[in-house]
């Protein structure tokens, strides 16, 4: 079978300025918040280490010691032979945190947004989605062969039609992100969790851009809230401010046991190797004491923001890590994220489809070990970028 249609599409992709291509990169050893990237030294504004634990020493002097005494891998599935000690004192840990009645570890985000939907729900069920929700979830949906019922983004009353519409529906499940991955908003927790009483539906949200960020332990944005209890399904990840890599699912024993099974991409993986489960424990213990690190991101998240209004930018309103700058064009985001690396800052265009056509951004990601002093330098710099681009007006 030839393989130049691949060629072809390759290069339409690179002349709508679409192509993605890996760079290396790597950290600056003594200076949290730098990467390494083309011989260069450059602030990190990408990065998802929100809490800056990605090198924290306790951290990765963990996963040694369960290096040593356990070995590199699982071996197996965890209903097989792969189900170690750790999990159990992990998801124990979990439970507590979360006060849920159990949890469930999972490999990453992607995994367990597909394999609980595709548990959860089927044909003659229905998903309310909200638009700007992370790819996981859409594609969760799909796997599931539910029909996906697709609202405006933080729309209430066109998710209040839609449920009214599909009312006879065997299951519900309404699904959102707490923290929306793109553009740093929160949805709309209160209104969603009313209308699933109202509509006898499940609520399954994501917490992976929250989830120990907000609360008075960094359980997430609905303890934050005060609705947690409401929550069906609560899913989170350890790749962002936990600084490493799996995912976890909190809710009753019951969601539990039939996560265990019937999500098929828990049922079917090789478990996490144990060193991963051991700095997970040790990251779960720093994120649930160390709340300062929490404060100094939420107050230079606010500052970061202010600092970009005052330059010329429109950015969202709240304190989440994520900033976004809409540049719309998908070359000009290229361009800027290009004139940015040449001035010692590291923040990557996102552009179609991981965004609506014409929003092309850059998508600054801050973090707690970022200096008043840097980001004040960043912001002065991305609006001399702005006006030389002509992103800003003169």
């Amino acid at each position: 079978m030839t393989m130049k249609w691949m060629e072809q599409e390759l290069q339409s992709l690179a002349g709508e300025a679409l192509e993605r291509k890996l760079r290396d990169s790597a950290p600056v050893s003594g200076r949290p918040g730098y990467i390494l990237r083309d011989g260069q030294e450059l602030l990190n504004l990408s990065s998802n280490d929100y809490l800056g634990l990605a090198q924290h020493p306790a951290i990765i002097e963990a996963m040694r010691t369960a290096l040593l005494t356990e070995g590199a891998g699982s071996g197996a599935s965890r209903l097989v032979t792969g189900n170690r000690t750790p999990y159990r004192e992990l998801e124990d840990a979990l439970a507590d945190w979360q006060q849920c009645g159990a949890a469930l570890v999972a490999a990453n985000g992607y995994m367990a947004n597909t394999g609980v939907i595709s548990a959860l729900v089927g044909r003659g069920d229905v998903v309310f989605s909200d638009r700007l929700n992370h790819a996981s979830i859409v594609d969760g949906v799909a796997l599931s062969r539910a029909e996906h019922a697709r609202y405006r983004h933080n729309d209430m009353e066109h998710l209040r039609h839609l449920l009214h519409k599909h009312r006879g529906a065997r299951r519900k499940l309404i699904v959102t992100d707490t923290i929306f991955s793109m553009d740093g908003d929160q949805a709309l927790l209160h209104e969603l969790v009313q209308l699933k009483g109202q509509h006898g539906a499940m609520l399954m949200v994501d917490e992976a851009h929250s989830g120990g960020i907000y609360g008075g332990n960094g359980e997430g944005l609905c303890h934050s809230l005060g609705i947690h209890s409401d929550i069906d399904i609560h899913m989170g990840t350890f790749s962002k401010a936990f600084g490493l890599y799996g995912a976890y699912v909190c809710g009753s024993e019951t969601l539990v046991r039939w996560l265990v099974n019937r999500a098929r991409p828990f049922i079917y993986s090789t478990a996490l190797p144990p060193s991963i489960l051991a700095g997970i424990s040790q990251s779960l213990e720093i994120v649930r004491s160390e709340s300062d690190r929490r404060r100094l991101l939420l107050a230079a998240s606010r500052k970061f923001r202010t600092m970009l209004r005052d330059g010329g930018f429109q950015t969202s309103d709240g304190d989440s890590p994520i900033v976004p700058v809409i540049v719309g064009d998908n070359a000009a985001a290229l361009r800027f994220s290009a004139e940015l690396q040449e001035a010692g800052i590291a923040a990557v265009a996102i552009r179609p489809p991981t965004v609506p056509e014409g929003t092309a951004r850059i998508r600054f990601s801050l973090s707690a070990v970022h200096t008043e002093r840097e980001l004040e330098q960043a912001a002065s710099c991305i609006r001399s970028i702005g006006l030389k681009l002509g992103v800003l007006p003169l």
